[in-house]
């Protein structure tokens, strides 16, 4: 029969092994929210640059033409940006989610892990008396038979 602190081991193995992978999707998904942080803060400075650009063109003088232009790109861009924002948002949240899971599970495995450490402590201390028990025995054995062996001569 296998003991208890075996069972309980086997369990905070598995939740141990769960806490790893939850740990490693929370580490993908910091890595994806810094890319598009960085993502949205070039697409930020590439708009900045395309105005600068264009002021310093329209101070030259500019046609309608370009104008049309230049106010179609820079909605676009503003749309992609205002998209990408709310990408990253959403990112944000996935990664608060994952942190909370992986949290939760950490928490999880550590209470296991003070349950098989209690439970070990209680088995050690268990075979520790039995083991004193039998020690006692023995001696209480040899004691008698020595004690009749000394009558005996």
């Amino acid at each position: 029969m296998m003991k208890k602190s075996h069972r309980i081991k086997t369990i905070v193995d598995l939740k141990a092994a769960q806490e790893q992978d939850s740990l490693e999707a929370l580490g993908a998904s910091q890595q994806k929210l810094l890319a598009m942080q960085t993502q949205v803060e070039s697409l930020k400075k590439y708009r900045q640059e395309y105005q600068g650009r264009f002021n310093r063109l329209g101070s030259a003088g500019t046609n309608v033409e370009q104008l049309l232009e230049f106010r179609s790109f820079m909605d676009k861009l503003d749309k992609a940006i205002i998209g990408q924002e709310h990408s990253l948002d959403l990112c944000k949240s996935d990664l608060i989610t994952k942190r909370k899971t992986w949290e939760s599970m950490h928490h999880r495995t550590k209470g296991l892990q003070k349950i098989y450490n209690t439970a070990l402590t209680a088995e050690i201390k268990q075979e520790s008396k039995f083991e004193q028990l039998e020690q006692d025995e023995r001696a209480s054995r040899l004691g008698r038979n020595n004690s009749g062996n000394l009558n005996n001569a």
